[in-house]
């Protein structure tokens, strides 16, 4: 069993994870602990305002939801029953059997899954501390509910996921099949949580895999300058469909300042990734003797790794992206290393196939999203998709790139207020 602990600024933004999961089917409560009603009778503003009674008794608490997520191996078979008693179990062992909290088990993972919402505001107003609790009650109630109800053990006090034990799939957002905001939420909220990008461009490239868009508005424009974002779905050949959303229309609020805040986390949490990614790519080479761009991009499809060829406007190839969708992390080409360039490596694809390389791009005016002449965010290059162009501009570097070290500095001197959002939550 693997167990993560997440505390966060606002309940309500717990429960629209939950809840929206739950209308898409992809999730059911199964166990509503104090909460004086049975499952069937509790609507989602029952919910929150049985959280809520509890949070107003103490305003100096910022930090006071938790959303603890419980992983088990494929291997073990648990159905409803057996992971309320362990949800149970493992509540009474971090000391939270006597407050209020909501099971829900999640079906979006081929291993069985459940997420816990819950305040450390005790009936009194007292809050339970949250410091080391992942450390200390979490790894011993980990362990003797492994041993209790015999899972298959974890390694390294539960945080290192097992073969047998893979990270939530993330669908392509589909127009019409769901509500727009709904849609886009599911794509959106889990790239900007578990992703590392370290550039919003790397950001808009994932996103852009299931079809959803974030648009900054044009150079010029107010919105540009105000740091404004909405969102909107695409088709597959990145033509957008629908009203867009405001960033801040949707839980957790993942707006262009709180993306910009991860980037220099990210560098630092992506750094473990960077040699596995390029073994994956040698190993696509060593393979092949006569690899032309399509089966390089099909190959390292094969195993999870989306690769991008940056584009101008006449076709002419001047960088390279992978989004390792295991990992969950993204590398310009020049990150990995000289060989793994967009230049070096088009001189290693075969000659029939092989694609013009430009150091740079040009054309700085073709940064002009949202002024096309169409309902499309995307601009036309000449035989290449859409998508491909749109994502070439995107990582185009402005002529200037603010540091995101020095953001995160300036962040960190700011106190958080009351009303703050779920939007950063932090694992204990």
């Amino acid at each position: 069993m693997v167990a993560r602990i997440l505390s966060g600024y606002s309940i309500r933004g717990l429960l629209n994870y939950n809840e929206t999961k739950v209308e898409s089917g992809d999730a059911r409560l199964i166990m509503a602990n104090r909460f004086a009603a049975e499952i069937e009778h509790l609507d989602p503003k029952a919910k929150l305002k049985r959280f809520e009674r509890l949070t107003v008794l103490n305003g100096r608490a910022k930090r006071n939801a938790m959303h603890i997520m419980l992983n088990f191996d494929r291997s073990d078979k648990l159905k409803d029953e057996k992971l309320t008693q362990i949800a149970s179990r493992y509540m009474e062992g971090i000391g939270f059997g006597e407050q209020p909290f909501l099971v829900y088990s999640h079906h979006d993972a081929s291993h069985p899954h459940m997420h816990i919402v819950t305040t450390n505001i005790r009936e009194d107003g007292s809050r339970i501390d949250f410091h080391n609790l992942g450390r200390t009650l979490s790894e011993e109630a980990r362990t003797l509910i492994e041993q209790e109800f015999k899972l298959t053990v974890s390694k390294g006090r539960g945080k290192t996921l097992e073969p047998g034990i893979e990270s939530a799939k993330i669908k392509k957002a589909i127009y019409g099949k769901r509500p727009t905001k709904q849609s886009i939420y599911n794509v959106v909220t889990p790239v900007w949580r578990s992703y590392a990008f370290t550039s919003f461009a790397e950001y808009n490239a994932i996103l852009c895999q299931f079809n959803v868009f974030a648009d900054r508005g044009a150079e010029d424009s107010l919105m540009f300058e105000r740091k404004g974002l909405v969102y909107s779905i695409v088709d597959e050949n990145g033509k957008r469909i629908g009203v867009p959303i405001k960033a801040s229309m949707l839980a957790g609020k993942p707006m262009l300042s709180e993306i910009e805040k991860k980037f220099a986390k990210n560098t630092l949490k992506r750094k473990m990734f960077r040699e596995p990614l390029k073994k994956s790519i040698d190993e696509v080479f060593n393979k092949c003797q006569q690899l032309t761009r399509v089966t390089f991009e099909k190959e390292l499809a094969d195993k999870g790794i989306a690769t991008i060829f940056r584009k101008n406007t006449q076709g002419l190839i001047y960088g390279i992206t992978f989004i390792d969708n295991k990992s969950r992390c993204v590398f310009n080409g020049s990150d990995l290393g000289k060989p793994y360039s967009a230049k070096m490596l088009s001189e290693r694809l075969s000659q029939s196939d092989k694609p013009l390389v430009l150091e740079q791009p040009t054309d700085r005016s073709r940064y002009n999203l949202g002024k096309s002449g169409t309902n499309s965010p995307f601009l036309d290059a000449g035989n290449e998709s859409s998508k491909e162009s749109l994502l070439g501009i995107l990582f185009e570097k402005p002529a200037f790139e603010p540091d995101p070290l020095s953001a995160v500095k300036k962040s960190k001197k700011k106190k958080h207020t009351r009303g703050q959002s779920n939007d950063n939550p932090r694992q204990i």
